[in-house]
């Protein structure tokens, strides 16, 4: 099981340790029956606090993606329907733009601003004066100070 995670990003480890199994199920790489590590051999592995990982498989658990069998394992239980995958998708998308947001607030963007150029994006992909006139206002930007004025 290749998992990975990223201690620089603003996504929870437990987080990333859920979406990354989800995907590994999804992609078919983890099928059910297979057992996944213990939460104690993945922590090891990964470098994280065990509780990190038991939260992570007890969420994939209460989602009903896998179950943990007392002395027995943990085991996959396979894909799950539509209707439980779709809410566990929408918190995950919750969770991104809860942390997009906060990085925008720190850089000194209120939201709406930064959900703006989030649609900006999602629109289409932007012609090269766009991005031309992006480069330009960041130029200017740095010649002031980042100031504005």
């Amino acid at each position: 099981m290749d998992i990975e995670v990223d201690f620089r990003s603003h996504i929870p480890i437990y987080v990333q340790l859920v979406e990354q199994v989800k995907g590994l199920i999804a992609a078919g790489e983890l099928k059910a029956g297979d057992q996944l590590p213990t939460v104690r051999q993945l922590a090891a592995d990964l470098r994280v606090n065990f509780n990190t990982v038991a939260r992570a498989y007890r969420i994939l658990d209460e989602a009903g993606m896998i179950s943990t069998q007392q002395g027995r394992g943990t085991y996959v239980l396979g894909p799950l329907p539509l209707e439980r995958v779709q809410p566990l998708s929408r918190a995950a998308l919750n969770d991104l733009a809860r942390g997009f947001l906060a990085d925008a607030a720190r850089l000194g963007f209120p939201a709406q601003e930064a959900a703006q150029a989030v649609a900006s994006l999602a629109a289409g992909p932007s012609t090269g004066s766009e991005a031309r006139s992006s480069a330009g206002e960041a130029e200017e930007a740095a010649g002031d100070g980042g100031r504005g004025g």
